[in-house]
């Protein structure tokens, strides 16, 4: 474990020389690692867990879930189930759903947990906010968390590279005293880097604005932001596009991620950096208000309710797709998909 401070905050990082597989193996020997739901994160991590040799079993609705977990290999009544068995098999139920079937699946998952029982999470949306979800874990059971900082997909194909990306574990209830090495054996089992510890409350609350703000909401907007100025004064989309994303996503955010932003900004001119050191500024201190005003509404419950209002429509789904077409078929987004192709990659 490392030990780290930070401006005078300490924090404990737990890496996986502290948990190899075969320490992870032994501490779960006698579990039945149950995953319910296939979207991301249930793809990623059942196939990770598989792959490691760990006994793990899948419930899912017969449908379009099930046809996919068939075709990655998984068997019918011997390592894929429906829910409500697979949720009375498991000894640890990882409750993958997305937000709004975990609230539809609740009644059946609560009454297949057995005493003793781990109840794992990838995101504290249901608990924290179970005012809004009737999620509430019963007692005997453990409840934990493990929540990889980023996309079932990349959690799996780094996985695949021999790589992790990091993730946090949280410990709600300790039932059985063992709840943490269950969490932390779990953790590596599905193929993290290294652990950071939070709370389901913190984990729900940071998450929710991430990708409300920096991650996703925020990126789009700021994005086309630019491109519409530089279009509206004449530039080109394939000028608007390169000038806007690719240089971003192709040179310079990779250099972020590598050492810094200091590192990025020391690969750029002179010019570049004056730019930006002058602007970043007036940025901060216009998006930090809106980025604040969003923060106090996840935290409120407003935005929670917002979106379960919302995946809880009969018509969600249509509506989202249609929504998702409106991103796809802006210019931006339409000049990046004949641009991408001429990638020397692609070439």
């Amino acid at each position: 474990m490392k030990e780290l401070e930070i401006n005078g905050y300490k924090e404990t990082i737990t890496e996986r020389s502290d948990y190899p597989i075969d320490k992870c193996k032994e501490i779960l020997k006698d579990e039945v690692t149950a995953i319910l739901g296939y979207g991301p994160q249930g793809f990623g991590q059942g196939l990770n867990l598989r792959d490691q040799g760990f006994n793990v079993i899948l419930g899912l609705r017969k449908g379009n879930s099930w046809e996919k977990a068939l075709n990655d290999g998984w068997v019918e009544n011997e390592n894929l189930f429906e829910i409500e068995e697979a949720a009375n098999r498991g000894t640890i139920i990882q409750f993958l759903l997305s937000d709004a079937g975990q609230i539809q699946a609740w009644p059946t998952v609560k009454e297949n947990l057995n005493e003793g029982d781990a109840l794992y999470f990838s995101h504290g949306f249901g608990v924290v906010f179970h005012k809004h979800t009737g999620i509430v874990p019963p007692d005997n059971v453990d409840v934990i968390l493990v929540a990889p900082k980023g996309s079932g997909l990349s959690l799996r194909n780094h996985f695949l590279a021999g790589r992790g990306i990091n993730a946090s574990f949280a410990i709600h209830q300790d039932y059985t005293g063992r709840a943490r090495e269950r969490c932390i054996s779990t953790a590596f089992a599905i193929g993290s880097g290294h652990l950071f510890e939070t709370t389901f409350e913190n984990e729900v609350h940071s998450d929710l604005t991430g990708e409300r703000c920096v991650l996703m909401g925020l990126l789009q907007g700021a994005f086309l932001a630019q491109y519409e100025v530089l279009r509206e004064h004449g530039h080109s989309p394939s000028e608007a596009y390169n000038e806007t994303i690719e240089e971003a996503l192709q040179s310079l955010y990779p250099l972020v991620s590598e050492k810094g932003m200091d590192w990025m900004y020391a690969n750029c001119s002179t010019t570049a950096q004056r730019g930006a050191l002058d602007w970043a500024p007036r940025f901060r201190d216009t998006l930090k208000p809106v980025i604040n005003e969003c923060y106090q509404k996840v935290i409120s419950g407003e935005e929670a309710k917002i979106a379960i209002e919302s995946n809880s429509r009969p018509d969600y789904r249509e509506s989202l797709d249609k929504e998702l077409e409106e991103i796809n078929n802006q210019e931006m987004w339409v000049a990046g998909k004949i641009l991408r192709q001429l990638r020397p990659e692609n070439l």
